[in-house]
């Protein structure tokens, strides 16, 4: 049979498109699962543009691979999470997941992605039972150890002298992470200790606690729009100026541009901020600045990190997630310039890293930023390393 001129030029072209399809390198599929609805959604939508920024400056690659991310919403609800995971493993058969913003969520995923050999990395949750006896080969943590940004603000009151601490924070695994690691690095019993329903903005019951006990300096861990109700109540009730208010998340970058001048003089210790002196952090924050017309929080930084984690990690296998013990190799190996400068994973998948306390302060602009103030825990590694045994 004899084949006209058009067909057999659209034979030829189909022929082309095969072998161009056949050597193009191929999609991986990241899930990213994080808080992106609610009264919690800066946290996430943060920890999203910054991990989209790494993507978009590679042209839609991570370490030279073409990727898409598959985004979900997981509404700070356990169950919703686990469908999703369901999801993202079944259907999109994604080898890495990113994300997770916060440890209730980590905690109800993290066994169901491990059994099903789909590697983790968080840019936020870092519950302790994944940083030791429940440790895991397939959890990696681009962001930090709950307790360790806890950690040195009880360094940091126990060298300002401060004999007499009330610490609050919300009645979840990461609220007990962080008052837990205040109090095992500030090292004498607390005056008080507060924990609110998760959901609670109301917080004059325990201003007025806090005014009547006169402590000489107070702990809370409020993360988004908690944060922003308690350090509101906190200086409408003339606090601020009179006892040293430290905080995890309370006054930190998603936090700010609500706060404003209200967060003045509010401590917030963390394992990074925008005027830390390395290249790649300031080539970050302004090409954040740049597209989102905003400052980074840590939570976008963490996240940033983790692509470029991820991102080296596909570099190194050339793109190949099949061979899952290649893929979590360099994803150990953690070759790539990290914004806080110095970064490396210890024995459980969990980086060892500087930990510094901030103020809110205006910058060289005006605007109210984080400015640091001392370095209480340099080269830190987690409390609970030694507790995992990888297997």
């Amino acid at each position: 049979m004899q084949m006209n001129d058009s067909r057999i030029a659209a034979l030829v072209l189909a022929c082309l498109g095969g072998i161009a399809a056949g050597t193009a390198q191929a999609q991986v599929k990241i899930g990213f699962m994080a808080e992106l609805s609610g009264p919690q959604a800066m946290l996430g939508q943060d920890m999203y543009d910054g991990f989209m920024l790494a993507v978009e400056q590679e042209g839609g690659k991570l370490g030279g691979v073409p990727v898409t991310i598959v985004r979900r919403d997981s509404q700070l609800k356990p169950e919703v999470a686990t469908q999703i995971a369901d999801e993202l493993i079944e259907r999109e058969k994604v080898p890495l997941v990113a994300g997770l913003t916060f440890s209730n969520v980590a905690m109800a995923v993290t066994r169901k992605f491990a059994a099903a050999q789909v590697y983790v990395v968080s840019g936020n949750a870092g519950p302790s039972p994944t940083a030791g006896s429940a440790c895991t080969p397939y959890f990696f943590s681009a962001a930090k150890q709950n307790d360790q940004f806890a950690e040195a603000s009880g360094t940091y009151a126990k060298q300002q002298g401060y004999a007499r601490v009330i610490a609050l924070a919300p009645n979840y695994q990461a609220g007990k992470d962080f008052v837990a690691g205040f109090k095992r690095n500030y090292g004498q019993p607390l005056a008080d200790e507060i924990y609110t329903p998760l959901a609670q903005l109301d917080f004059s019951a325990e201003i007025t606690r806090i005014a009547a006990a006169k402590p000489d300096a107070v702990y809370a861990f409020y993360p988004g729009a908690n944060g922003v109700a308690f350090v509101r109540a906190y200086g409408q009730a003339g606090l601020l100026g009179k006892i040293p208010l430290l905080t995890n998340a309370a006054a930190d970058g998603t936090n700010l541009p609500a706060l404003k001048e209200a967060a003045l003089g509010v401590f917030n210790s963390s394992n990074w901020g925008p005027d830390l002196p390395n290249a790649e952090n300031r080539q970050f924050v302004e090409a954040f600045e740049a597209k989102y017309q905003r400052i980074p929080s840590e939570y976008a930084a963490q996240s940033y990190d983790a692509a470029r984690l991820i991102g080296s990690a596909l570099k190194a296998t050339g793109g190949k997630v099949d061979d899952k013990a290649a893929l979590g190799k360099a994803l150990r190996a953690a070759d790539f310039k990290s914004v806080r400068g110095n970064f490396r994973f210890n024995t459980n998948n969990y980086p060892i890293q500087d930990f510094y306390m901030f103020v809110a302060a205006k910058d060289a602009r005006g605007r109210v930023s984080l400015k640091t103030v001392s370095k209480p825990l340099p080269d830190a590694k987690d409390s609970f390393h030694a507790q995992c045994r990888m297997s």
